[in-house]
């Protein structure tokens, strides 16, 4: 089985596979605070819960945007799983051919979900995962990584909102009944939200008009779900797109990756 790990700066997100289906998801708060042991020790509680034992993980996938807890994940990796981990990053196979002016300043998470997005649904494409930052990635019809765009994400937007103000509250972000908030909860709401998606919407059409006819928009990331509800912009909606692209990847490299 391969454990994939997806480390974000808000959320870290788990996935184990057997062979090429994913038996099990989790998603834990990110804290650069926690030590190898810590987390060692919540991953190997978690395993058990949906049915895996932890000597029934032979390899490791990881992407991260965390550099603190790059290093604490492969410390774990090597010392509690006995697993060398692949951890995606310069040298390593993708799929995808990167075009952006400086290579190495894409995050490795977006290469992951473009990767995974061209291997499944071929090219055009554009990747839109709605993370702590909402990120728009684009993708040729020859597997060209393009470049993309990166907005402030919904639960970035409705803190920021909460923090810098002085009588708006924290809301659930959910959709209200009107555009037209009849009270501060629902105008919140609306802003948040509907304005979103119209950036969004907005953002797409641009894309498309620099890209090759019939591209194809995904959706991934933990608010894909809420968003596409309001939108139909989108022709998939895969929230595990990344998982799955660690998984591809480590495939891609698996002549060069040691496991048990």
């Amino acid at each position: 089985m391969l454990l994939a790990i997806d480390i974000g700066n808000t959320n870290i997100n788990m996935g184990v596979f057997d062979n090429e289906h994913l038996v099990a998801t989790w998603r834990l708060a990110t804290d650069t605070q926690k030590l190898p042991d810590e987390y060692a020790l919540l991953i190997r509680s978690l395993l058990p819960l949906k049915g895996i034992d932890t000597d029934d993980i032979q390899s490791i996938s990881m992407c991260s945007v965390v550099p603190p807890l790059t290093q604490i994940f492969q410390d774990l990796s090597e010392s509690f799983f006995n697993i060398p981990i692949l951890v995606v990053g310069t040298g390593i196979k993708t799929g995808v051919r990167i075009q952006y002016e400086n290579p190495r300043d894409v995050g490795a998470d977006r290469i992951v979900a473009a990767a995974a997005a061209y291997s499944l649904y071929g090219g055009p494409v554009i990747v839109v995962d709605f993370g702590t930052a909402t990120v728009l990635d684009a993708i040729s019809q020859d597997g060209d990584y393009l470049g993309g765009a990166i907005a402030s994400g919904i639960n970035l937007t409705a803190e920021a909102l909460y923090q810098r103000t002085s009588q708006l509250r924290r809301v659930e972000l959910v959709a209200p009944k009107t555009a037209i908030g009849r009270n501060t909860t629902a105008s919140i709401q609306s802003g948040i939200l509907f304005g979103h998606v119209g950036m969004v919407e907005t953002m797409v059409n641009r894309f498309k008009r620099e890209m090759e006819p019939g591209t194809k928009v995904v959706a991934t990331g933990g608010m894909a779900t809420l968003v596409h509800a309001q939108t139909s912009i989108f022709d998939i909606v895969n929230p595990d797109l990344t998982l799955i692209g660690l998984r591809l990847i480590h495939n891609l490299n698996a002549d060069t990756v040691n496991t048990k």
